[in-house]
């Protein structure tokens, strides 16, 4: 059987190729999918190879995939044909897999383009349990692009108050008020710190999330952060930060700097705040089903899966109206 799949040949080159699928081995499933979606960050990052990104090509993007098994293996006994799954597969239209690797959605009603942020989601939320947000505390997330979006949510389900957006683009900031944030703010503002500590009333922010990937925003969220603050990083920094001086920045002020990149989670069992990536997926796709996490103003595109190359044209030019990018593949099942 054919299908289709996206592939970057090279630097910032993308392309859609034609495959042959293996055979469906007794102990595996098929799937075709039905949506995946874009990792703007991640993805435009290692497509043009940023620093602290360099990969290797020809590569085979995606890791958030929803579909739907349409075969099964002999010795399959846990899956049925027709049940709707959560995956960490590339942008594809079907691929061959074991049941292990697939994580059931229960309920038909969420539509696929509202599942498939199950696992930046995940991401995001790995972040948020290392901040260790306590009800009623000042929370500043810097950077509302698609993680930052996700990271104000989980915020808030986790108890932020006040609960501060920051970002240079304004309409990323109206989705900010939509979703929750109490107070957003432009960065590049003379009164930034003012602002934030007539937010904050004086104490500033008592956890800030840094969730740009911009160097300079380092030193933005170590200058802004309260006394005694957790300053989580969640966004992979692509490049260095010469201007910090640890000192002044971190040590008199108390800081405590958590890095937060999702391959650190535990891989068997998960523990207070450090839950493995399996159990967050699986808490996400619950949080999207009872619209606890609202999903719908984070989609600003949605193309067909053979016209990918167009999507990864509007993320290389970096279009701060691109947010959540949903390419739609089997819309028959």
């Amino acid at each position: 059987m054919k299908a289709q799949r996206v592939i970057w040949p090279d630097r910032a080159k993308v392309d859609i190729e034609t495959f042959m699928l293996p055979p469906v081995d007794d102990d595996e499933v098929l799937v075709a999918t039905q949506c995946t979606l874009i990792s703007p960050g991640t993805e435009r990052a290692f497509l043009l190879g940023l620093p602290n990104a360099q990969g290797r090509y020809p590569a085979r993007p995606g890791y958030s995939n929803i579909g739907r098994i349409i075969e099964l293996g002999k010795a399959v006994t846990d899956c049925e044909i027709g049940d709707r799954v959560a995956s960490t597969q590339g942008h594809t239209s079907h691929f061959v897999t074991a049941p292990s690797r697939l994580l059931k959605i229960a309920s038909e009603d969420v539509p696929a383009e509202e599942a498939v942020f199950f696992n930046l989601g995940a991401i995001a939320l790995q972040g948020i349990r290392k901040a260790r947000i306590e009800l009623g505390e000042a929370t500043l997330v810097l950077g509302q692009g698609l993680i930052g979006l996700s990271a104000l949510q989980l915020s808030k389900l986790s108890g932020a108050l006040p609960l501060i957006a920051a970002d240079l683009t304004d309409s990323r900031l109206e989705i900010s008020k939509r979703i929750g944030a109490d107070h957003t703010f432009n960065p590049e503002d003379t009164d930034f710190s003012d602002q934030l500590g007539d937010a904050t009333q004086g104490d500033g922010p008592a956890v800030v999330i840094e969730a740009t990937g911009h160097p300079d925003a380092i030193s933005t969220a170590l200058a802004v952060a309260g006394w005694g603050a957790r300053v989580v990083l969640l966004a992979s920094t692509r490049g260095e930060t010469p201007s910090v001086n640890f000192y002044r920045d971190v040590h008199k002020k108390g800081l405590i700097l958590q890095g937060a990149h999702n391959s650190i989670r535990p891989r068997q069992e998960s523990s207070p705040n450090f839950w493995t990536l399996e159990a967050d997926s699986r808490l996400l796709l619950s949080l999207i089903a009872q619209k606890r996490f609202n999903v719908i103003p984070l989609i600003s595109h949605r193309v067909p899966g053979e016209d990918a190359a167009k999507a990864y044209q509007l993320l290389m030019a970096w279009n701060p109206d691109l947010l959540g990018v949903v390419l739609q593949w089997n819309s028959n099942i």
